[in-house]
């Protein structure tokens, strides 16, 4: 398929002006496709040619100011227009469209619970060329009419307000002008709940089968909601730009949410059906926080090349957590953002395939959908609260607004940005963007305290080229409580130092980048390590916390520490640790990362063991009802490294967790699978709980635990359902792919392990990027950590022609084998010599 060029998109940029859309959609034509026909005027300010993009089923009819063209002329999605002559035209174009199960385009789901089905649209990147004809770049924004024919009892929801004519059809109000990937539809019998807030209507809506779960959170949502609105009002000087803010939680989406003017998509899962923690509520929170802000950045104003998506992320990332924070009942995101969402991005800017926050070049938007990333969010906000608290909060909103102001409804680049922000202050703007945002890998400070006469001074070393404002933050033993740390004073740094900083006497613990205000690696001193074994729990401040075992978890990966070391301070804090989000982001590390691929097999037992054991700690901690959060994650982990089976199969049993919580049905599929990985349970039992909970989720459920089962015949059928075939769902695809590999069923599994490269490469070439994402993701043999299977992926890389998002996916993929085998001491000696270089 082809793929636009930025010489392209800035050559038909200069050729056009596109105006306006009318589009017409018809939902009632079957279970495969649906009609769409579109009519686009626009003006060419010169003679010359060009195209427009689609991708039909069938392509019925073409006309170009009255005249037909010939619909064969549809080449690689692409139709060509000749000859046009300087002035208005009009473009007609009639065609069926397929539906999709990828989350691509149109994705169609019904739902297994109730049968009724339900229809929605991601626009993203190209994927509009699915659903309707475009001049298909965002620098071409254009007002848009869409009308909708649905089947009867269906409500139709899009950018704009919608209405149910006479004729049956639905019309949506006129947008103002926005790009071709922020278009949205969504169709189907919802269940809506509505209500207004300061003169708009506002709606947040879901399948039926899930109104019951919409509604106890509604209040939640829609508070999260008005609390955000207003607090963006406060923040930004122009009103928010759209008619009305809908909200749909929708089935099988790929990606978090999606940024749609007035009509944000969020995948469903955000309508919680089981018990969940207050930090998945916050998280909850922050992505309607994150989704809201690009109204404003991403949709009043966008990027005119993908060479900026990242400004559109970073500054959605940055917001929302700031957002949330200042704004709702959740206090403690940045928390949550240092210990998982920080860690997704030091883990891609350590990757081959880095990039520069601001990439100087993408080509194309193959190229820019690889950019999607940990760097572009991540890391991208990261650079964005370190700008904050250079510039300081004031001047940073100042520049922020005369962005709005100068580029509303309109397109802007990263130069333009930098411009508006250097407009508000003094300070070198483009000197700090050229050292933060052009530039690829993290940083490393470590503290060198020197003591003289009785005092101290501290000088940061710092490997690495970026300008660095920081806290350090100097925390002495509690007198009164020997477990205890006491802060003594945090110190604001600028990195390079003019000087050394005094600092008095020798602290027990010294923290660099207290506050989690820049993006680098810290290390501790000598001192302040034995203080971080001994009392890292004693630490008062939650993101004091997430900094320390950050910075543990960055000297495992680094080689550093070793990792039973890791597992040892797990042991020794986190049964008195308060904070969700750090519980959750310890033990995510400590089981994944650790005990499946950075300890050796015959290790893994005993560090499963120790898991088990910091579990049953925190669940005896929580038997008094006081922490159910904190209980339901001992829970959870418990379950997912119980290595006999037990425990868990009484459980189910009986429905319950002695003392608390009740087996939900998240709960429940999540022992099945652990029973189905160590070989406890059977297909009976898997078809008789999906029986007992036949929903969305139950199918993935059920698709989860049929792939872990330890059984010849059911790794045949899982890996011909994943890779033989085109019927699975994305969701259902992953679901497979979750089951499959099992670092528990290693020799079962050895012979699909070659078999993955070529299957995974044939996958990504039928069903595109979303799958070929999914395929290198979660299908991807990582329990494998050997030399025999780095050496099959190269061989990939380098010889079988991957399609770009397999070949990234797994580029990502292998670097951390890589790396787990240095962890583990097996590099190869070409691996070494080649690092040496």
């Amino acid at each position: 398929m082809s793929v636009l060029t930025r010489d392209e998109a800035q050559l038909r940029a200069q050729l056009l002006d596109v105006h306006r859309y009318t589009v017409e959609l018809d939902l009632t034509t079957g279970d495969e496709t649906f009609d769409s026909r579109t009519v686009i005027r626009f003006t060419a300010r010169s003679a010359g040619d060009t195209f427009v993009e689609l991708k039909p089923a069938e392509l019925r009819a073409v006309t170009l100011d009255g005249e037909p063209l010939d619909p064969e002329s549809l080449d690689d999605g692409r139709l060509p227009l000749k000859n046009l002559s300087a002035g208005e035209h009009e473009l007609h174009v009639d065609a069926a469209m397929r539906y999709s199960r990828t989350g691509e385009g149109m994705h169609r789901f019904t739902d297994p619970s109730d049968g009724e089905t339900y229809v929605y649209t991601q626009m993203f990147m190209d994927d509009v060329q699915r659903v309707l004809a475009a001049f298909d770049q965002p620098d071409l924004k254009a007002v848009f009419e869409v009308s909708v024919r649905a089947p009867e009892g269906w409500t139709v929801l899009a950018n704009g307000i919608t209405e149910q004519r006479a004729d049956g059809v639905w019309h949506a109000a006129t947008t103002p002008l926005i790009s071709t990937y922020l278009v949205a539809v969504a169709a189907g019998p919802w269940h809506s709940v509505r209500t207004e807030h300061r003169g708009l209507p506002f709606g947040i809506h879901c399948r039926r089968s899930l109104a019951p779960h919409l509604e106890a959170d509604a209040e939640e949502i829609l508070d999260v909601t008005r609390a955000c609105f207003d607090r963006y009002h406060e923040k930004f000087e122009e009103p928010y730009p759209f008619d009305s803010y809908d909200q749909a939680f929708v089935p099988e989406f790929n990606a978090g949410a999606m940024e749609n003017p007035g009509l944000v998509t969020f995948r469903d899962e955000f309508v919680y059906r089981s018990a969940v923690t207050d930090a998945e509520r916050e998280t909850r929170a922050m992505v309607i926080a994150h989704e809201m802000a690009h109204m404003w950045f991403g949709d009043l104003v966008t990027l005119k090349w993908w060479d900026d998506i990242w400004l559109n992320e970073s500054f959605a990332e940055y917001m929302g957590y700031q957002t949330t924070a200042e704004a709702t009942r959740f206090t403690g995101p940045w928390t949550e953002f240092g210990v998982t969402r920080k860690a997704w991005g030091y883990d891609a800017d350590q990757r081959p395939t880095t990039h520069p926050v601001a990439p100087e070049k993408v080509d194309d938007t193959a190229s820019a959908l690889l950019n999607f990333d940990g760097i572009s969010y991540a890391k991208g906000a990261s650079a964005l609260r370190q700008l904050a608290a250079w510039l300081g909060e004031k001047d940073f909103l100042a520049g922020i607004n005369t962005h709005f102001a100068r580029h509303r409804f309109g397109n802007a680049t990263l130069a333009d940005f930098i411009d508006s922000l250097a407009s508000a202050t003094e300070r070198d703007v483009p000197a700090w963007a050229d050292s933060w945002l052009r530039t690829t890998g993290v940083d490393k400070l470590t503290p060198v305290v020197a003591s003289a006469d009785g005092t101290c001074a501290l000088t940061v070393d710092r490997t690495g080229s970026r300008p660095h404002r920081l806290t350090a933050g100097l925390y002495d033993h509690d007198v009164a409580d020997e477990g205890r740390l006491v802060l003594r004073e945090r110190l604001d740094l600028d990195v390079p130092q003019p000087d050394p900083q005094p600092i008095g006497k020798r602290p027990a613990l010294l923290v660099l980048n207290d506050g989690d205000l820049t993006y680098a690696k810290i290390r501790f001193d000598t001192e302040s390590f034995e203080t971080v074994r001994t009392g890292l729990s004693g630490l008062p401040d939650p993101l004091t916390r997430a900094v320390v075992w950050n910075a543990l978890r960055d000297a495992v990966r680094d080689g550093e520490l070793a990792p039973a070391a890791y597992l040892e301070t797990a042991r020794a804090h986190l049964p008195r640790e308060t904070d969700l989000a750090l519980v959750q982001g310890v033990l995510a590390f400590a089981s994944g990362q650790i005990a499946d691929q950075y300890l050796r097999p015959e290790d893994r037992p005993a560090a499963l063991a120790t898991l088990t054991a910091l579990c049953r700690d925190l669940l005896r901690r929580t038997e008094d009802g006081d922490h159910p959060g904190l209980r339901l994650l001992a829970v959870r982990h418990l379950i997912g490294v119980a290595a006999h089976p037990d425990t868990i199969a009484a459980w189910l049993a009986d429905g319950t967790v002695p003392g608390g919580p009740e087996l939900d049905p998240e709960l429940r599929w999540r022992v099945l699978g652990r029973l189905a990985v160590l070989g406890a349970t059977d297909e009976a039992a898997i078809a008789a709980e999906l029986e007992r909970d036949p929903s969305a989720t139950g199918q993935e459920g059920a698709a989860r635990c049929r792939a872990a089962l330890p059984d010849p015949e059911a790794k045949r059928t899982a890996w011909e359902a994943m890779f033989a075939g085109d019927d699975l769902s994305n969701y259902l695809f992953t679901a497979t792919a979750q089951g499959f590999w099992q670092p528990e069923q290693a020799d079962l599994v050895r012979e699909y392990v070659p078999r993955f490269y070529a299957d995974a490469v044939a996958l990504s070439a039928r069903r595109g990027p979303a799958i070929a994402q999914a395929a290198g993701r979660w299908a991807f043999p990582a329990h494998a950590v050997d030399t025999e299977n780095l050496r099959l992926g190269e061989a990939c890389l380098q010889g079988a022609d991957p399609t770009p998002a397999l070949r990234r996916t797994l580029a990502d993929r292998l670097d951390d084998l890589a790396r787990a085998l240095r962890v583990r001491g097996e590099e190869t000696q070409e691996a070494q010599a080649e690092r040496a270089e």
